[in-house]
């Protein structure tokens, strides 16, 4: 804990799915349910299909819009040939995250074991906002909130967090 106060981020949800719709998006739907209770703003929540550019023109746009700070997918990390949301961010990143993969894979051995070695989950920075990549399943999802980006993303978190370093994340461009 540090003498900071809360702050609540802008952000945004896209759930990539060739079959789910945003009523049927089991994943996104826990998401923003978790995002705002814990006083976060989701600023937007859009569905897309497994596109590699229509993921990354996405995610493109909303760096470049000064309302989002943080946006999380779900969906597409795995090894199937139509998973490309991976790749998709890659493309869009400026800077990858590389320890989010490897702690999410640490929180996952302890819900699903050995199975985690099949996500691909990343996270990254592009144009001063944050970027994170999250399996498609509701409990990858309620585990990578709730045991990593809540406490990153809460400014009071010590001793560092994202929300801390945010306003820094576009210095020398």
């Amino acid at each position: 804990m540090n003498d900071t106060p809360f702050r609540p981020l802008r952000i945004a949800i896209l759930s990539i799915s060739d079959t789910r719709t945003l009523e049927t998006d089991k994943s996104g739907k826990v998401l923003a349910e978790l995002i705002e209770g814990a006083g976060h703003i989701v600023h937007d929540r859009v569905m897309s299909r497994d596109d590699r550019a229509g993921i990354a023109d996405r995610l493109r746009a909303w760096a470049d819009d000064p309302a989002v700070e943080v946006v999380l997918s779900t969906g597409g990390t795995g090894l199937t040939g139509r998973d490309v949301t991976v790749e998709a961010h890659r493309d869009v990143y400026e800077k990858e995250i590389e320890a989010f993969a490897s702690v999410f894979a640490m929180v996952s051995m302890r819900t699903v074991g050995t199975s985690a070695i099949q996500s691909r989950a990343t996270g990254g920075i592009a144009n001063g906002t944050y970027m994170f990549a999250l399996p498609g399943s509701s409990g990858a999802v309620r585990d990578a909130w709730t045991e990593i980006l809540v406490h990153q993303f809460d400014a009071t978190n010590g001793p560092c967090n994202l929300v801390e370093i945010l306003p820094r994340l576009t210095e020398g461009r």
